[in-house]
């Protein structure tokens, strides 16, 4: 059965290999430039790289391998109902776990996210939050979780999925997943200087590798990576919120 559009083929297979060619070849420009933005708050290179994501299965996919990534109408609503309470419930976690252990320092994985936000110093806060909220928040519901779900959950899947099953596959993406994730908190750029925080990044990564299985779950239940899409969303959009409302 052919996957793959008319120039791949014959040439390209979803198996280890080209999983492991995408993670590393979308994985690292990635982190590179979320370890740029976190210095300077530039996401225009990151924002770059997620486009990429975004065309990439249907560039190298026909219409029968970008169904077998899931990309076709949910079947379950009740799935996608569940997957967007499942992601804004748990980033609720992800926000008390930091702000119990960590409070309002540097270690808290939000607070030092909200540093890398590029936001004037003149805003006025009582009458322009909402404003900034909503800029931020339907930017972060767009960008990321559309691209790093066809990505991951997506491509990166399918190609281990074959030899793993598809629980197997899951803990690959998730975890490579993770690991570019230790460019938003984990490495910090702190007064001029680059710092790596072992516990805090630690907890990090393992909250990073909990949250996909959670996308991937939803995914299984909705037979569409539509459900997995929104899932992340309503995470992205949570974490948003608790950066606007209780951080900034």
């Amino acid at each position: 059965m052919e996957y793959f559009s008319r120039p791949f083929k014959g040439k390209l297979k979803f198996n280890w290999r080209l999983g492991l060619l995408l993670i590393l070849l979308l994985g690292i420009p990635r982190f590179i430039t979320v370890l740029h933005a976190s210095k300077t708050g530039d996401y225009r290179f990151t924002s770059i790289i997620f486009v990429v994501m975004w065309l990439l299965p249907f560039v190298l996919l026909n219409k029968l391998g970008r169904q077998a990534i899931g990309i076709r109408k949910p079947k379950s609503r009740a799935g996608i109902l569940m997957g967007i309470l499942f992601g804004g419930g748990f980033c609720v976690l992800v926000w008390l776990i930091g702000d119990l252990l960590y409070g309002s320092t540097i270690n808290n994985w939000l607070v030092y996210i909200s540093k890398s936000y590029s936001i004037p110093e003149s805003i006025n806060w009582e009458t322009e939050r909402f404003t900034f909220f909503l800029i931020f928040g339907i930017t972060i519901m767009i960008f990321s979780p559309i691209g790093e779900e066809l990505m991951y959950r997506g491509l990166i899947h399918r190609c281990f999925s074959d030899t793993l099953g598809s629980n197997g596959a899951s803990y690959v993406d998730s975890s490579a997943f993770a690991l570019t994730h230790l460019a938003h908190f984990g490495i910090l750029f702190v007064e001029g200087y680059w710092e790596f925080r072992f516990l805090p990044a630690l907890l990090w990564v393992i909250l990073m590798v909990l949250v996909p299985r959670i996308f991937f779950f939803v995914k299984q239940k909705t037979a569409s990576i539509l459900g997995a899409i929104l899932s992340h969303a309503t995470f992205n959009l949570t974490m948003t919120y608790f950066i606007f409302y209780h951080i900034l």
